[in-house]
């Protein structure tokens, strides 16, 4: 982790920041009852506290603590502090990724004032489960042909935040792995067939090897528990390099997911920045984390009045090439300088 990235989630005391949903079947167990709130969080009776829902594909408040931290100090800086004004309920969809359209329902029956959600399966429970609360969506993919909003000039419902463009950065990532592996030809593509913008993506990713002279394998992973065989079945389709699509549920589980395929020894290829941070060879894409951060400045307009209908669907245009050095040693490969001299950041 960075030093900014140090400082970010530092700056905010997560253990008493935010309401923690338990898992679907105990809350539906609960019934009505409300969540616990964690030690050292005593808002004023006097204020009134407006609820912000998140809805997150990853699967535990471990695997989202850099998010979570940048949404809050974003909101922080425009003036909404917990326990004063503010109040978080956070669910993670991740751990098996078949409860989303619950967790959904069960946020926005807890009377919140808006839902802020990663990824793109949560967007779209979301939307199932309400057309008149607000929703800031983030890292969603085509939002207007899956039906989030009318046109991301004008989105005409309860649903803005930001769209992510990662289709453009599947094609680049072929063409950088194949850079750095030119005598590769066996590309094994990991998805996780429970994110619906996976099954575009393939298409897209057959079509950028076959016009390389690459193979390209589909290899999935569709649950945490999956990530398990993703070894096997790299091994048993004979790959030769290895790329995995953006997914939120392969984010969280970045760890896992590094030690599965480190064991491989092939060079492996994401398109976020965080599998990098955890010990990954390339990312190319956009950042997460600083996408939380910014999606604060459409929470703090809807809560302070405007509505999602009024804001446009931004789309992040910049994206990031990040190469770890260290992880290029551990596995015998050299990086060639062209492709160095082009990252936007090396890790040595």
């Amino acid at each position: 982790m960075t030093p900014k990235r140090r400082a970010l989630s530092a700056a905010l005391p997560l253990a008493g920041a935010v309401w923690l949903l338990a898992p679907w079947p105990a809350a539906q167990a609960q019934g009505a009852a409300a969540p616990g709130r964690l030690p050292g969080v005593s808002p004023s009776a006097a204020t009134p506290l407006k609820r912000v829902g998140i809805l997150t594909m990853t699967a535990s408040p471990a695997s989202f603590t850099e998010g979570l931290a940048a949404l809050q100090q974003g909101l922080l800086g425009l003036g909404w502090q917990e326990g004063k004004n503010i109040e978080y309920l956070v669910s993670y969809a991740g751990r098996e990724g078949n409860d989303v359209e619950a967790r959904a329902a069960a946020l926005v029956a807890r009377k919140i004032d808006l839902l802020v959600t990663t990824g793109t399966p949560a967007a779209l429970a979301a939307r199932r489960a309400t057309q008149t609360l607000p929703i800031v969506v983030t890292s969603v993919s085509n939002p207007v042909a899956s039906g989030l909003v009318a046109s991301l000039g004008r989105p005409g419902g309860n649903v803005t935040g930001l769209a992510n463009q990662l289709e453009e950065a599947v094609v680049k990532q072929v063409e950088l792995l194949h850079e750095l592996l030119p005598a590769a030809r066996r590309f094994a593509i990991v998805l996780n067939d429970a994110n619906p913008t996976h099954a575009g993506w393939w298409p897209a990713m057959q079509q950028a090897c076959a016009a390389m002279g690459l193979v390209a394998l589909r290899v999935t992973a569709n649950a945490p528990a999956q990530i398990a065989g993703l070894r096997e079945q790299l091994t048993q389709l004979r790959a030769q390099a290895v790329l995995v699509a953006g997914d939120a549920m392969f984010v969280g589980e970045r760890h896992r997911l590094h030690e599965q395929l480190q064991a491989t020894r092939l060079p492996v290829a994401y398109q976020f920045r965080q599998h990098v941070e955890a010990g990954g060879l390339m990312s190319h894409g956009l950042d997460i984390v600083a996408m939380l951060h910014y999606c604060a400045k459409y929470v703090d307009k809807i809560l302070r009045g405007a509505k999602p209908a009024d804001l446009p669907v931004e789309q992040p245009t910049q994206f990031r090439l990040t190469i770890n050095l260290r992880a290029a040693q551990a596995i015998g490969l050299t990086v060639p300088p062209s492709l160095l001299l082009r990252a936007d950041e090396v890790i040595r």
